[in-house]
């Protein structure tokens, strides 16, 4: 739940914010920045402690108004940091935008921090939240939700901590046994701990999950806080972490986004593909969500995609063509689902909107016998500007990958006639079905095909209902066929006819139109899995793949690509555990198989 506005912050004391829900204050009334520095920066033996590092990981616990961040970003760029900081912090009620602006406005001296936090500040909605601070080589990851929970799902091991929840007497969950767990369990060896309270349930706590306890001096009026190491030398990675080139086969939205996310990284990338991008080389796509009433895990997956999508199309010049997707009921029980859903509370205020039929025949501008769900964070956007964006300056190669061989620690990937296209540590297999000859597990082809024409005053905006319609910018894609065990992309005529009847039987007014112009169409293969939920995790050592990805592949690539990227690299996974479980490898439905077996 957010603090505002049915739990506003308190505001009565000038410059001390404090929490309705627990009584308490965010930061000290004297000086929070100063506070933060001493209990949290210096508390943790910052910036000394990430000397020399080439990644260094803080977490915190109560991300309140976002003053200690803004202080650790802060410090990170004056002391000249060289590495790469990773920061995850846990919030259980969230404060908004414009209160955390309020707060921070106290001091200008961090105010670039401040003002790249608040340009990015995540939604208040439960779930993991990535920020991307590339101006300060930082990247930010908030989970939304109870602290034990955020814990035990984040896949990263901190280097410092900042345990900043409101005081163990009033608000004793985020300082509870099962939350000491999660910290103990989530450290690195030699990790630092900071917090302002030296409460004996405290102590005794830590000292008991293996750290070395100290009372320091406090801050202002407290006369004491604690410091505490857990025993170990750093590390900068974790052991099985790929160090040097990264070989990604195929250049869609899965290997673009692969090249996005580790390029992001620092790491070296080529990128080896044989002709153009097949789906992913239409004029529009859609980037809309799956939608799941009864398992929380998946709804919560892509509602995550969704966003981190969003995000980082917003960020390319003219990808975005429009926002807002309609989703036509199809059926006699979408109307209760829809309604289902728009009431979930991963979706931000607004973000599911029911419409009822006249509401939905507006939308679209021809007269509709029913209803549907505005899915306000959905979009058109357009591939080629994304691909674009995101392969540019990546080392390309052309060729078709037949075989991949590892030798001494190194990946060979080979052509038809036993060529070396490229020697890399690590390969991530991107390329749809292309990948079903390389050790992919358990993908099997399905066969659409879309259509799209130059139309004036065409749709605004798209729409689903079985079939679909986006706006392309100068006209309308529509489609798509889906024809399972089919793999030849050759542009049919009947199918032409199939995908104008589609759009017909809800559209007619439009397909009308439509039929009287000159029409193109492109077909493509797309990978699916048996249980129709992407592939993102480790096939073998070094081996790695993004696939499985059906017509989803510009919703759910861009987050599981930072993920990917994350398990390449050994540094903290954008996903939750439970998610990351739903697409990796090991789930039943994916039966596994070597790289050279067929």
């Amino acid at each position: 739940m957010v603090e505002t506005p049915d739990n506003p912050l308190d505001w009565s004391v000038p410059g001390a914010p404090r929490s309705r829900r627990f009584g308490d204050v965010y930061y000290a009334l004297e000086d929070g920045l100063a506070e933060s520095r001493a209990v949290f920066l210096a508390g943790c033996g910052l910036p000394d402690a990430w000397a020399g590092r080439a990644h260094f990981t803080v977490a915190e616990l109560g991300f309140g108004t976002g003053l200690n961040i803004a202080a650790l970003l802060h410090l990170w760029r004056e002391s000249g940091a060289s590495g790469r900081l990773h920061i995850f912090s846990i919030e259980g009620f969230p404060v908004t935008r414009e209160d955390a602006a309020r707060a921070l406005s106290a001091w200008p001296e961090i105010a670039d921090a401040a003002r790249a936090m608040l340009d990015r500040w995540p939604p208040a909605t439960p779930g993991f939240h990535r920020v991307d601070l590339p101006e300060w080589n930082a990247t930010f990851d908030l989970a939304v939700g109870d602290a034990a929970w955020a814990l035990d799902q984040w896949s990263g091991a901190a280097d410092a901590w900042f345990l900043d929840g409101f005081s163990p007497a009033l608000n004793p969950d985020m300082w509870s046994g099962a939350v000491l767990d999660g910290v103990a369990a989530r450290s690195a060896p030699g990790a630092r701990l900071g917090t302002f309270t030296v409460a004996g349930a405290v102590r005794r706590g830590l000292a008991e999950r293996g750290f070395q306890v100290d009372k320091r001096p406090g801050h202002g009026r407290k006369r004491e806080r604690l410091e505490a190491i857990l025993p170990g030398a750093a590390t900068d990675r974790a052991t099985d972490a790929v160090r040097g080139r990264v070989a990604i086969i195929g250049a869609g939205i899965a290997g673009a986004s692969l090249a996005r996310a580790l390029g992001a990284q620092g790491v070296e990338v080529v990128v080896i593909a044989d002709g153009g991008p097949a789906a992913s080389g239409f004029p529009a796509a859609l980037v809309t969500p799956r939608m799941d009433v009864g398992d929380t895990v998946l709804a919560g997956l892509f509602a995550q995609a969704l966003e981190r999508a969003g995000r980082l199309y917003g960020g390319v010049d003219t990808a975005v063509i429009s926002r807002g997707v309609l989703k036509l009921e199809h059926g006699p029980r979408d109307a209760a689902r829809f309604d289902k859903v728009a009431a979930q509370a991963l979706w931000a205020p607004g973000e599911m909107k029911r419409l009822d039929s006249a509401e939905a025949s507006a939308r679209v501008g021809e007269p509709l016998g029913q209803g549907g769900l505005l899915m306000a964070g959905a979009m058109s956007v357009r591939p080629s500007a994304i691909l674009e964006a995101w392969l540019d300056g990546v080392r390309r190669i052309g060729g078709s990958v037949a075989r991949l061989e590892r030798r001494g620690g190194v990946w060979r990937v080979l052509d038809s006639e036993a060529n070396v296209l490229v020697e890399a540590e690590a390969v991530v297999l991107a390329a749809g079905w292309g990948a079903s000859g390389l050790g992919a597990p358990d993908l099997r082809p399905v066969r659409g095909q879309a259509s799209w024409a130059r139309l004036d005053n065409g749709p605004a905006s798209g729409a689903t209902w079985g079939g679909y319609v986006a706006p392309t910018g100068d006209g309308v894609l529509f489609g798509a066929t889906h024809d399972r065990d089919e793999t030849d992309t050759g542009v049919r005529g009947d199918d032409l006819r199939r995908n104008l009847e589609t759009l017909g039987a809800v559209l007619p007014a439009l397909a009308e139109r439509i039929a009287s112009l000159q029409v193109r169409s492109g077909a493509a293969t797309r990978a699916v899995t048996p249980d129709r939920l992407p592939l993102a995790g480790r096939l073998d050592e070094g081996l790695f793949i993004l696939g499985g990805l059906g017509s989803r592949g510009f919703a759910v690539a861009p987050l599981l690509a930072d993920h990917v990227a994350s398990l390449i690299t050994g540094t903290p996974s954008p996903l939750p555990r439970a998610s990351a479980l739903r697409v990796g490898l090991d789930r039943a439905a994916i039966r596994r198989r070597s790289p050279d077996q067929p």
